[in-house]
């Protein structure tokens, strides 16, 4: 596994976070280092696919990147019949994640898609996953999505939303957003790295709190919606169709 180094050196200018092939070569000592929680996400994915995945139904990732909750998806599977679409609009991506699947012996068929995520049609799907994915997408464009993701999926499916998320109190959203950075710092990132990541971030990764989150999953045609999963600022939902 690549050490992420991208932000080790001082920038003059730092150009907005992209997914770019230098990001895809770490990104999963990149992730590992940044999120809390991500491996016990990828883990319960496993688990949840088990307990909701269908028969003859496709599943799908949704902002795949490397694949990693793909692998989760096509080894929880118990259900017959089913097939998985993981879809990602960085090319590096994509084409990892490919790799990934043709080193994965497992029988479920794995469809991947370059593409942007708003332009995917979803169908008879019983699990989505959106890991770290919406927060990428404009906040003007969210609800369209996830309201398509609804109307495609079939009765007692499950979304899984992952999220980093800010805090309607002003002083506990600092002191998350400060033991965040105590975590980086715990898994080697120097202050300046966490610093110029951050500046990167700042127009591209848009968090919303979570009642925005639940909120807009019910309008969106969801039944049930609730947090599984909390990590400091960091959260995963099931929403139920």
């Amino acid at each position: 596994m690549e050490k992420d180094q991208i932000y080790n050196e001082s920038m003059a200018n730092i150009a907005d976070f992209s997914f770019d092939a230098q990001v895809a070569d770490v990104f999963t000592d990149m992730i590992e280092r940044s999120v809390p929680g991500y491996r016990a996400i990828l883990t319960m994915i496993e688990t949840l696919t088990e307990h909701y995945g269908q028969s003859g139904s496709t599943l799908y990732d949704l902002g795949c990147s490397l694949g990693g909750a793909t692998l989760s998806m096509r080894r929880g599977i118990t259900a017959e019949n089913c097939r998985i679409v993981a879809v990602d609009s960085s090319e590096s991506m994509i084409e990892r994640c490919q790799k990934t699947m043709e080193r994965d012996h497992n029988p479920t068929s794995v469809h991947t898609i370059c593409s942007d995520i708003r332009d995917v049609e979803i169908k008879d799907a019983s699990v989505v996953v959106l890991n770290f994915t919406l927060q990428f997408i404009p906040p003007v464009d969210r609800f369209q999505l996830l309201e398509k993701i609804s109307a495609g999926m079939r009765p007692g499916g499950v979304l899984i939303l992952s999220e980093k998320v800010v805090f309607e109190d002003d002083h506990l959203d600092a002191l998350l957003f400060d033991i965040h950075h105590d975590f980086k710092r715990a898994h080697g990132y120097t202050d300046l790295e966490i610093s110029q990541k951050r500046s990167a971030l700042e127009n591209v990764l848009i968090p919303e709190t979570i009642p925005t989150h639940r909120d807009r999953l019910l309008k969106a045609g969801f039944t049930s919606v609730d947090v599984w999963f909390q990590c400091f600022n960091f959260m995963s939902m099931l929403a139920i169709k």
